[in-house]
């Protein structure tokens, strides 16, 4: 399978990129892994004519943004975010309509026409500095700062930058569901002198029992620089595939395997190899939304990830 991917890869002249949370016979094909920025930054950069994007929609649909020239595929369509469905662009509109200088931040976890719809997207690599940016500008004293559509990374972010935000009421159900302060609590009892790390999707009583709160791409370049050798980790599960991968001499434990994103796990290598025979489920943009999405991500590859 592996020599016949290789083989369409060549022919397509196609890059195949990856979310951390993805299953390990993805993290094994693909061409890079990373986390919504990295992944972000490599659509805009690559000179690939097609991009098959591992993981969620709202993922393709930001790389069709930055790359409008490029084919790029979904192999699985099914595979959409909760989050990013707990707000409209009609429902970002009506909330906007309350406030007389709103100023929209936009997780990244949100849909082509949410980003078309505010001012600057962030990952949770680089939300707080993103925040801070904003807060540093001319006129910030007047502006409300709405952060969608995550509440946990919104608080968060309010808590860690000392700014004052309006916050909407999404969630990770794999986060907020499923990683829970008693699981951390339980992990801690069985592995003492592990360092616990949490992605700041968690709800707050899992990231104040955190030793260090970081995105994945934070979280995979920070355990390769430390000394520490065991660690908790507080986010989907197939993130531990790469950690694991990477650093052979350190031990991974996840505050609970039940944390597993089953829209990431829809995407198999089957449904890649069947995307590229076929070139199906392509995944673009109307141009009008496009072009005000666009403004909103290229502002977000321009904000430096925290760590």
């Amino acid at each position: 399978m592996n020599e016949k991917l290789n083989k369409l890869k060549k022919e397509r002249n196609a890059i195949i990129l990856a979310h951390v949370y993805q299953s390990p016979e993805i993290h094994d094909i693909a061409d890079f892994v990373g986390d919504s920025l990295e992944l972000s930054r490599k659509a805009a950069q690559t000179d690939a004519d097609v991009i098959v994007f591992c993981g969620v929609h709202f993922m393709a649909e930001t790389a069709s943004i930055l790359s409008p020239d490029k084919k790029v595929l979904l192999p699985d369509l099914n595979a959409g975010c909760p989050m990013a469905y707990m707000i409209t662009a009609k429902q970002l509109k009506e909330w906007k309509s309350q406030y007389k200088n709103p100023v929209v931040v936009a997780y990244v976890n949100t849909s082509a026409a949410v980003k078309a719809e505010s001012d600057i997207c962030c990952t949770s690599s680089n939300a707080i500095n993103a925040v801070k940016n904003i807060a540093a500008g001319k006129n910030a004293k007047d502006m409300d700062i709405l952060f969608i559509p995550d509440r946990n990374l919104g608080n968060y972010v309010q808590t860690a930058s000392g700014i004052k935000m309006n916050i909407w009421t999404g969630f990770c159900p794999t986060h907020h569901n499923f990683i829970l302060p008693e699981y951390v609590l339980e992990a801690k009892k069985y592995h003492p002198n592990a360092e616990i790390l949490a992605h700041p999707e968690c709800r707050s009583e899992v990231v104040s029992l955190a030793d260090r709160v970081m995105s994945t791409g934070v979280m995979c370049r920070y355990v390769a620089k430390s000394s520490a050798k065991d660690f908790i980790i507080g986010t989907e599960t197939g993130i531990l595939y790469k950690l694991r991968k990477d650093n052979p001499g350190k031990n991974f434990y996840p505050v609970t395997t039940l944390a597993q994103c089953p829209n990431m796990k829809k995407i198999t290598l089957a449904k890649v190899v069947d995307a590229l025979i076929n070139m199906k489920n392509t995944i673009s943009v109307p141009d009008d939304v496009r072009q005000k999405a666009y403004l909103s991500i290229h502002k977000m590859l321009q904000i430096a990830a925290q760590g």
